[in-house]
């Protein structure tokens, strides 16, 4: 009897087809907008976090508080434009007349 995973094989490649299907005139189940803001999000985070590995032992206290305010201001960004979409997203389908 076969065991069912979450990260099974059949998951592994539904989620490469609609990673695909982002970048095609296809539909994918996932955002071409989130996916990149998420990456994006990602990229900055690693760069964040190495700078302050790489610089701790040297920063006083104003530049460790300038890091901690572009921290806030990357997260909040992102925050910010996932929320407009969902706004945005929510009034178009309540706009959308409903067919029977």
């Amino acid at each position: 009897m076969k065991t069912k995973y979450f990260f099974g094989w059949e998951n592994i490649k539904w989620v490469i087809s609609e990673l695909i299907k982002i970048y095609s005139s296809q539909d994918s189940y996932f955002s071409k907008k989130r996916i990149e803001s998420g990456v994006a999000f990602l990229i900055a985070q690693w760069g964040m976090i190495f700078f302050l590995m790489e610089k701790h032992s040297s920063l006083t206290m104003g530049e460790f508080l300038l890091w901690a305010a572009a921290e806030f201001a990357v997260s909040g960004y992102i925050i910010n434009q996932i929320q407009k979409e969902k706004k945005e997203t929510t009034t178009t389908e309540e706009e959308t007349p409903q067919t029977p």
